[in-house]
């Protein structure tokens, strides 16, 4: 085994975490509609028997800054969308006319905000539980090359710093973007 690949598959992996993390920050909104905020959400189709991403199911726009509007693909499936949307907790009430659903988007109260933060914070907690997990994974696999005298003692240690440099930066990186998204949410 490569330790160089090792440390390339870490790095790849706090990558991953790092883009996930974005694109979950991407879907707490700020008052402003957009449509990340509800393009994954699942949901349950009873005439396909399974469930899918909203993104899969309808076109998905914004035709004004507190508006998202969700044309379905089949109009069998609106009240579907309809049911998800509203269990997902989002704080969103969906309201049906014929085959388009409008998600009016409501100004944040304070409280609200605040709770957004919260869940940022979570979100960020995630991203970081997962670059730690790839560092672990990476260091475990260095250490058993050492016991099987792939590699020496030094590069070892080297390679370890380096995993862990990549590891200070995907988390840098994280605390940038959780104060950037704390900043999007408490202003008003």
């Amino acid at each position: 085994m490569d330790p160089e690949l090792e440390i390339l598959e870490a790095s790849e992996k706090m990558d991953k975490a790092l883009q996930h993390t974005g694109h979950e920050f991407n879907t707490l909104h700020t008052g402003k509609a957009s449509p990340a905020m509800v393009e994954n959400i699942q949901v349950h189709v009873e005439s396909y028997g399974s469930s899918m991403h909203l993104r899969e199911l309808a076109a998905i726009t914004t035709p004004d800054p507190r508006l998202i509007q969700i044309q379905a693909w089949d109009k069998s499936v609106v009240r579907d969308i309809e049911k998800a949307i509203q269990t997902a907790n989002l704080g969103l009430n969906p309201a049906v006319a014929g085959e388009v659903i409008r998600v009016p988007v409501p100004e944040l109260s304070g409280e609200r905000r605040q709770e957004l933060v919260r869940v940022a914070h979570n979100i960020a907690e995630e991203g970081r539980i997962s670059i730690r997990h790839a560092r672990r994974d990476a260091i475990e696999a260095l250490r058993k090359m050492k016991k099987d005298s792939d590699i020496s003692e030094d590069n070892m240690h080297r390679f370890e710093k380096e995993v862990q440099d990549a590891t200070d930066l995907h988390i840098k990186k994280i605390g940038e973007h959780l104060e950037q998204k704390e900043i999007e949410l408490t202003t008003v």
